[in-house]
């Protein structure tokens, strides 16, 4: 339960990928952390005087916002998933922030030639005629999956430290654990089996469920973190496109853009008249386009004639309506007996 005499607190990582991600995206929607002094475990948010940041280790983060020491949370996704429980006291509230992406994946020695997937894996362990040994940070991620996904059985032992070590040593058979860039596996003369992905992760914003539904200035701060980080996170996938279009009327223009794929708009496009000095008939269109779909953008406006055409980033998409505070809401409106 959440003291009402302290400030809301947002606990973020304390060192790594996930502490440098963390400080950009809240630097990015306008809330950077202000903390001059980096030995201490408190900082602040100008623009959030009623908030305190505090700097833990990401296992603790899912830990303190489950027993509500802490209202909100920056951490990856794979240890939210690992303790969160299944009392519901955590809630998600956006799963997906850009940054600290890895998976979490069932491990062999690449002596093992004629094990590349689950399949072959289950037979292999068929043969010894005993459960595997499974080396991992996940127990409960790993229980989970090896249960639903394949049926073979296995023995969890639960590890810290480098796991490559593991089979090598002869502790365990096999490890799952997280992967990003593969390179530590490759050192290690180890594999990803196929179909072995446990999860996909990257850093996720958690908040303690309770503190949402009891106090309005948290709820109030939630609100305002999924607005700013979701629009910002929308932004960064779009890009604003500007160009010029000679036409007798915004009508026929409308008509050509909506007849493309890609330069069609969110709602559709902005066209407004351009007063050309020559008294020729040019308007000027501005829509938004996801990035990937860029190269294929500029094309079908060349095929309508466009030109004069510019490209800028887009630092927010706000919504009329943001799923991941309709999302919020609606999750709250389920009775929870265990908070």
């Amino acid at each position: 339960m959440k003291d009402s005499t302290r400030k809301i607190r947002i606990a973020l990582p304390s060192k790594g990928l996930l502490a440098d991600g963390s400080k950009q995206l809240l630097a990015d929607v306008g809330l950077p952390v202000y903390n001059p002094n980096p030995r201490q475990y408190i900082a602040w948010i100008q623009a959030l005087p009623e908030v305190e940041v505090i700097f833990q280790r990401p296992g603790d983060i899912a830990i303190s916002v489950r027993d509500g020491s802490v209202d909100f949370g920056i951490t990856g996704r794979d240890i939210y998933l690992e303790k969160r429980d299944s009392n519901g006291k955590i809630l998600e509230l956006n799963s997906q922030l850009g940054f600290g992406k890895c998976t979490l994946n069932v491990i062999v020695p690449d002596e093992w030639e004629a094990t590349d997937t689950l399949a072959d894996l289950k037979k292999f362990q068929a043969q010894l005629q005993r459960p595997l040994k499974v080396a991992t940070k996940f127990p409960n991620l790993t229980k989970d999956f090896f249960q639903t996904k394949s049926e073979i059985p296995i023995e969890v032992i639960q590890a810290e430290g480098a796991l490559e070590i593991a089979p090598t040593v002869g502790y365990a058979d096999l490890i799952v654990d997280l992967v990003s860039t593969g390179t530590t596996l490759r050192d290690n003369r180890l594999k990803m089996l196929k179909g072995g992905e446990v999860i996909d992760s990257e850093a996720c914003l958690i908040a303690n469920r309770k503190g949402l539904s009891t106090n309005s200035l948290t709820l109030e701060t939630a609100t305002l973190l999924l607005e700013m980080i979701g629009a910002h996170l929308r932004g960064k996938q779009n890009l604003a496109v500007f160009a010029n279009i000679r036409a007798q009327s915004e009508e026929e223009i409308s008509e050509k853009l909506f007849s493309q794929d890609v330069i069609r708009g969110l709602q559709g496009p902005t066209i407004s008249r351009i007063l050309a000095h020559d008294q020729s008939n040019f308007f000027a269109i501005h829509i938004v386009v996801k990035k990937e779909k860029l190269h294929q953008a500029i094309r079908e406006l060349r095929e309508i004639g466009g030109s004069g055409v510019v490209v800028s980033p887009v630092n927010f998409i706000f919504e009329e309506q943001p799923k991941e505070i309709l999302n919020m809401m609606n999750a709250l409106e389920v009775p929870n007996e265990d908070l």
